[in-house]
């Protein structure tokens, strides 16, 4: 099962984040394209029963790390490095905690179906994180 969702997010294959030079737009159209992949009837519970997987076993965890969710991060961390070179970020982010700030909230609300998972949610969570994260 890992296996086939690492050759959907297309493992090895060179991607980045949007860069439009607005952040907030480029923030908005990925986490409404991640709302979208995790609504997915057709995906849902194989994505639900990997992550039980994932959090009950520790070497799937580990290879998930190091072979999916690693490399995601750091295409998000290099998105968000380009905002603070444009000054759209304070020079200080912690790029992890921003990393987290912004999808965690998404995967947690899917995790727990704490609450609906809309574009509405997640343009409004960019635009809180990115209320706090502005320079000063």
């Amino acid at each position: 099962l890992f296996d086939a969702f690492l050759s959907f997010a297309g493992e090895g294959e060179a991607a980045a984040l949007p860069d439009t030079g607005d952040l907030a737009a480029d923030l908005k159209l990925v986490l409404r394209a991640t709302v979208d992949e995790l609504a997915d009837p057709s995906t849902d519970l194989a994505m639900r029963a990997m992550n039980v997987e994932i959090v009950n076993d520790p070497a799937l965890a580990a290879e998930y790390a190091a072979r999916l969710d690693g490399p995601m991060r750091e295409l998000k961390r290099e998105r968000l490095r380009a905002a603070v070179r444009a000054g759209q970020l304070a020079e200080d982010t912690d790029l992890d905690t921003a990393v987290d700030l912004l999808w965690s909230p998404v995967l947690a609300r899917w995790l727990h179906r704490t609450g609906p998972l809309t574009h509405e949610y997640v343009d409004g969570l960019v635009d809180t994180a990115l209320r706090g994260l502005r320079p000063r």
